[in-house]
């Protein structure tokens, strides 16, 4: 019996210290770990992807005629676009199409409506193109619907999992800090809402590590770190190594995620698999993927904030926190999400 063969695109792995590319890499493994023959695989890469599958697949490379002409357009039954930038444009594949769509954060932004609407239109268009939509929570899905209402009907909610890091023996961090810390790691970036933070180095002696790539931003978080008089106590270490950002989850004192657009939020569940308190907004889908085993700042008020993190790392220690923190995360496991998009392939080719 022939084999239908499946497109998967994850030329957004061109960018190594991305969630992208960490979701490519696990998905990407974990679908060929339990495809079992099922269906004839090529993924779709950039060149210069650092992660190529080890040779364990056949591969389409990106290029930029593709988005005039694809010769490749009649050669799959079925592609799957793993996320909501199709540079593969869905009219140039000619068989059934399923795009996997990480958040529209755009809608959360505060951006400029001009900008808005042209995003808006152009996710519009492709979701029109796509025979099913896949959400990675409830919230993105309930988002797409209010603001893409064409889009009702077409949406199935899939899960990300969640890799469980481990320190290798002996390693550590060019940066150690010296005092208990706390640890964020994501874009430095508005939404992601550092500038709050330095507000939970009062009256401690707690440091707070922030790993990931630098923008501008960085200056609005040092200025409320002057506020606070904790600048000494702040370390922004740029992007790390897998094995740097686990040793920062393995030590730290707790993970703090203020971030007011997320279509997931892994890194909450990477450091509930350490067993780790954590603290986060209750903005987007934070509260949906991290349910009862996180604490939630209510508001961004200082004050607020402070009481919230001092009770719930009370409330942690008392009630035996971490093992249902790692048991919250054991939830999230990228072979269930695997055999989930392996099935859907199917319920769409037989449709």
């Amino acid at each position: 019996m022939r084999q239908p063969k499946v497109l998967v695109t994850f030329d957004s792995m061109k960018y190594p210290n991305s969630g992208f590319f960490y979701f490519g890499k696990s998905l990407g493994d974990c679908l060929l770990h339990q495809n079992n023959g099922r269906f004839d695989l090529t993924y779709y890469l950039h060149r210069r992807a650092i992660y190529q599958f080890e040779g364990r697949v056949k591969v389409e490379y990106l290029s930029k005629l593709h988005k005039i002409l694809f010769l490749g357009s009649r050669r799959y039954d079925l592609a799957h676009f793993t996320d909501q930038y199709l540079r593969l444009r869905p009219h140039r594949v000619k068989g059934k199409k399923i795009v996997t769509v990480h958040d529209i954060n755009f809608m959360h932004e505060n951006l400029p409506a001009k900008k808005v609407n042209k995003k808006l239109n152009r996710l519009t268009r492709f979701i029109g193109m796509c025979d099913k939509v896949v959400t990675i929570s409830h919230f993105v899905a309930q988002d797409i619907v209010k603001h893409i209402p064409s889009a009702q009907g077409k949406i199935e909610v899939i899960y990300n999992g969640a890799d469980k890091l481990v320190v290798a023996e002996g390693h550590v961090p060019a940066y150690t800090p010296a005092n208990p810390f706390l640890f964020t790691i994501g874009h430095v970036a508005p939404k992601k809402n550092f500038a709050v933070l330095p507000a939970l180095l009062h009256g401690n002696n707690y440091e707070l590590v922030i790993a990931g790539i630098e923008t501008p931003y960085k200056d609005e978080i040092l200025a409320e770190a002057k506020k606070w008089n904790c600048e000494d106590r702040i370390k922004i270490v740029g992007t790390v190594s897998d094995e740097d950002k686990a040793w920062y989850y393995k030590n730290c004192l707790a993970f703090v995620f203020p971030s007011i657009a997320e279509g997931f939020g892994l890194p909450v569940i990477e450091a509930m698999h350490f067993g780790k308190p954590v603290f986060c907004s209750t903005h987007t889908s934070l509260p949906e993927v991290a349910g009862d085993a996180a604490y939630y700042f209510k508001s961004f008020d200082a004050e607020d904030m402070q009481q919230t993190f001092a009770e719930g790392l009370r409330h942690f220690a008392e009630n035996n926190g971490a093992e249902k923190a790692i048991a919250h995360a054991a939830k999230y496991n990228w072979d269930e999400t695997a055999k989930q998009y392996l099935a859907l392939y199917a319920e769409v080719l037989a449709g």
